[in-house]
């Protein structure tokens, strides 16, 4: 699928809807709706993945928008005619889309939460019998320098122990928090299908 790069993210404007305030639009040109699908998927179309590169390019704006402000997409077809039913199935399939990616990502948000409670579980517990043993070759080789060099090796092994879970709790899960809210705004995505004969006439 090849999208018009012409259509770039616009400035923020009104979408037409009373009460709604002010959207972040994108525009995309395509010779038909179906180009925004997977033409590999053989779900029904309302299940249907996006094209990666359409996703790819819908994620990266919205991406890059400051705020949380509403999005709306606008597709503009080759086609003449579009009716009424396209777009509520267009706004349908790409809204139940984005929801799929929501609730992925929470999943892998709760799989890395789980591992690393398990990990801070392993992590501890070393630390304490590499503590535990530390003192114990402390107290038996008191005044030798390979029971030095052994206690302190234990000690500073139980605290690496610790750094796949301190990782996790500290810096890896944020940034899946943030796809899971991206993909939350996307899913609640406002689409309208607009033929290309409408493309030089004014946005309401």
């Amino acid at each position: 699928m090849t999208l018009n790069h012409a259509f770039a993210p616009t400035a923020r404007v009104a979408d037409g809807h009373a009460g709604a305030g002010p959207r972040e639009v994108l525009d995309l040109h395509v010779a038909e709706l179906r180009q925004l699908f997977n033409s590999m998927d053989p779900a029904p179309f309302r299940e249907r993945d996006l094209d990666p590169e359409a996703e790819a390019y819908i994620v990266d704006w919205a991406r890059e928008l400051r705020g949380r402000p509403p999005l709306a997409l606008r597709v503009h077809i080759d086609s003449a005619a579009i009716r009424p039913e396209d777009t509520a199935l267009a706004r349908e399939a790409i809204g139940e889309y984005f929801c799929r990616r929501a609730q992925a990502t929470k999943r892998r948000l709760q799989q890395l939460f789980r591992v690393g409670r398990v990990s801070l579980l392993i992590g501890l517990s070393f630390l304490a019998v590499a503590l535990g043993i530390s003192e114990v070759v402390a107290s038996l080789f008191e005044k030798s320098r390979f029971a030095r060099l052994a206690q302190e090796s234990l000690v500073i092994g139980g605290w690496v122990a610790l750094w796949r879970p301190m990782e996790i709790f500290l810096y890896d899960w944020w940034p899946i928090r943030s796809e899971v809210r991206l993909y939350e705004r996307l899913g609640a995505i406002e689409v309208s299908l607009l033929p290309r004969a409408m493309e030089g006439r004014p946005v309401p």
